[in-house]
């Protein structure tokens, strides 16, 4: 379902292990919102809720819940560092349009 880069399982791994949260689950989520009417979240979580899919990548845990598992269909999570700093990259082949931050997003059809 969602695809890790290695960057970005290594930032997730480095997040857990600054926070104390080693058995944490990467929670990816989609929420109405946004510049382009819907944005992503990611959270770590120690806790499933029911419903939620796990789906785990390159030894990360994430969970996804049902009213996103829809928008994140072969969804690329990557991350990256430059001069203005370093941040995850989403790469959606549904989204129709992006925001300038990445963040929010359309579908496409």
């Amino acid at each position: 379902m969602i695809e890790l880069t290695q960057a970005a399982a290594n930032e997730v791994k480095r997040l857990q292990h600054s926070r104390a949260l080693s058995n944490s689950y990467l929670r990816v989520k989609v929420q109405p919102g946004g510049c382009s009417g819907l944005y992503y979240s990611l959270e770590l979580v120690e806790q499933l809720h029911q419903g939620d899919r796990l789906s785990p990548c390159l030894g990360i845990n994430i969970i996804i819940d049902q009213q996103s598992e829809e928008y994140l269909k072969h969804l690329k999570l990557d991350y990256a560092e430059d001069l203005m700093g370093g941040g995850f990259r989403f790469h959606n082949p549904q989204a129709q349009e992006t925001c300038g931050c990445g963040l929010s997003f359309t579908l496409k059809g």
